[in-house]
């Protein structure tokens, strides 16, 4: 390569450049043939230069065998292309560079699917041949969008004083919610380690340890099922800060995402970001990570709905519970079909049904419109703001329950509209969460995790009603997708028994699990709250993408398997011996045998 190595990539060839001698390294995107003259674009990370061979000799006869995807060499010189013959739509299209001499690097056998076509092929060839694939404009610029959303970060939290640290990968295993990837231990016979869900009791002992301010691009791995935003190992930015609250979070965090924003989308955004509690953000979108980038709130319309004669809507209120409604603007146009389809999503999310009613100009019809006065319809549409062409979606059902299926169907009527089309970007902090939930057996467990601080006022009653504890906990949101999750943590000792024994979790086995980090309680903890940012989520909105599997390099299916290398695979019997394991046969599928 001495006499071949590039002087240039693809992407810096200017007119500044006319006259000059140039080598070029890349890939060939494209082969044109006109007789004695071939033009073939030459590409790299850095773009795509148009080279030219326009003499018989050596060059040409090389340029003649070329395919898509070899890899070549290029000496030439560059030269100014004439104005009517510039490409306006690259920033080497005012230029060409004449060959004198073209090397074949290596042969690129044929493609299993056309890099432009890339997207129409299926997602098993595509992450079979992620090299390929990788090489698509639209994966290059995802991952120079991530670099450089993660250097931003990195950079912003430096300035701010923070110590970038790593935390182990192989710890004990902890409750974490998700099942834990365990990994047998050579040196110590039937022990295990686990891989990280996450780093945080060691982030926690780094502020007891005196640290002060600590982050890290943590790489986290959770054996749970996946979906578009799951993958079994994934990377947080993931900070700490002692001596510090929510405001100290929020505060940080907006500085830092508005940074990551301006660099790679060129944005400027508001702060401080909006913030609602998740009481709010359930009562008025029906989702804890609400999706702010258009209104359409749920209103309670219980009052109204017991004005008629509609036994459904009355035997709720009656019983404590309510009836909501959503307004869907210009939709009154929906067949009974639409509506089926929308009110099937309802049921998916728990509602017993989903009524309806169409604003028209010659009145107000629906479902339940016959049980109603022609004044109690209009005070429905009132209350929603609706208007000729609009369309009124209700659920009936208790509180929760209403919120939650009517939030999606908010959704759906968002997504029909084209709300959820916008590249706005539409951040917010839902905050005071519950602490505890409760289990179907009537135990409790934490709604995020049992290391996050109680409200101060809840501290000396907990105990007595687990379920109106709040807690200082805090998600950042953005476009309907969380973002981030954080709180801030227990710093006694004391407290931290309290709330584990609230989750079932007594004395011997707060030791066995946590009695390492109970003792490091004991010794001079200070007050200190944190969050952990998924990189993955955050860098597919940046990029206007829908699954985190378009901004990694090298991810997992929906089936946490690798196409590429065949991960999971199998291992020796000599593996096996070593570390004292025997393997088990799965237990038979009993419909089909396998």
């Amino acid at each position: 390569m001495n006499e071949l190595r590039r002087t240039h990539t693809c992407g810096e060839i200017s007119t500044a450049l006319v006259g000059k001698t140039v080598t070029l390294n890349g890939w060939v995107d494209s082969r044109r043939d006109h007789g004695g003259l071939v033009f073939v674009d030459l590409r790299d990370r850095y773009g795509i230069t148009q080279t030219v061979i326009e003499e018989e000799g050596p060059a040409l006869d090389v340029a003649g065998s070329l395919r898509s995807e070899d890899v070549v060499a290029v000496v030439g010189t560059v030269r100014e292309r004439p104005a009517d013959m510039v490409n306006a739509d690259r920033v080497t299209g005012g230029i060409e560079v004449v060959v004198d001499r073209i090397e074949v690097l290596n042969r690129c056998k044929v493609l299993p699917f056309q890099l432009d076509e890339a997207e129409q092929a299926s997602d098993e060839l595509k992450l079979k041949h992620r090299y390929l694939h990788l090489r698509t404009p639209k994966m290059q610029r995802n991952l120079r969008l991530r670099h450089v959303a993660t250097q931003a970060a990195r950079e912003h939290l430096s300035g701010e004083g923070f110590l970038e640290v790593e935390t182990p990968l192989l710890i004990r295993t902890t409750p974490e919610g998700a099942r834990d990837y365990v990994v047998p231990s050579r040196v110590h016979p039937n022990m295990f380690y686990a891989l990280p869900q996450s780093p945080q009791l060691y982030k926690q002992t780094l502020m007891i340890s005196g640290v002060d301010r600590y982050f890290q691009l943590a790489r986290c791995m959770r054996d749970e099922d996946l979906r578009a935003d799951r993958q079994p190992e994934h990377t947080q930015i993931d900070l700490e800060m002692s001596f510090a609250g929510e405001e100290d979070v929020f505060a940080l965090v907006e500085g830092m995402v508005q940074n990551v924003v301006a660099r790679t989308r060129g944005v400027e955004l508001e702060v401080p970001f909006q913030r609602l509690s998740y009481d709010d953000a359930m009562d008025h979108f029906g989702i804890d990570k609400p999706d702010l980038r258009f209104g359409l709130e749920l209103t309670d319309v219980s009052k109204l709905a017991t004005q008629g004669d509609f036994g459904v809507f009355k035997s709720v209120v009656e019983g404590g519970g309510v009836v909501k409604g959503v307004l869907a603007p210009g939709l009154a146009t929906a067949s009974r079909k639409d509506i089926g389809a929308i009110e099937e999503i309802a049921k998916r999310y728990g509602a017993k049904g989903l009524a309806w009613l169409k604003v028209t100009d010659e009145g107000i019809t629906g479902s339940f419109a016959k049980f109603f006065s022609d004044g109690a319809l209009e005070s429905f549409a009132e209350e929603l703001s609706a208007r000729p062409g609009d369309l009124m979606l209700f659920v009936a059902d208790a509180r929760m329950a209403a919120n939650v299926a009517l939030g999606q169907v908010r959704l759906e009527v968002g997504r029909r509209l084209g709300y959820t089309d916008s590249e706005e970007l539409r951040f917010a902090w839902v905050h005071r969460f519950p602490l505890f939930e409760q289990n179907d057996d009537g135990s409790w467990t934490a709604m995020h995790h049992m290391f996050t601080m109680p409200d101060a006022g809840a501290l000396d009653s907990m105990e007595e009603d687990p379920g109106k504890v709040y807690a200082t906990l805090y998600d950042l949101v953005c476009n309907g997708v969380e973002l981030g999750s954080g709180s801030v943590r227990i710093h006694r000792k004391d407290i931290q028994e309290r709330v584990l024994r609230i989750c079932g979790i007594g004395e011997e086995e707060a030791e066995s699990k946590f009695g390492w980090f109970l003792r490091a309680l004991e010794y001079g903890a200070p007050p200190h709250a944190g969050i952990a940012l998924g990189l993955d989520r955050f860098v597919t909105i940046l990029v206007g993408g829908t699954s985190i599997r378009d901004v990694i390099a090298f991810p997992k299916t929906t089936a946490a398997t690798n196409p590429l290398d065949g991960a999971p695979s199998t291992v020796s019997a000599n593996q096996l011996e070593e570390l004292y394991l025997d393997l088990v046969a799965p237990p038979e599928d009993e419909e089909t045998g396998d």
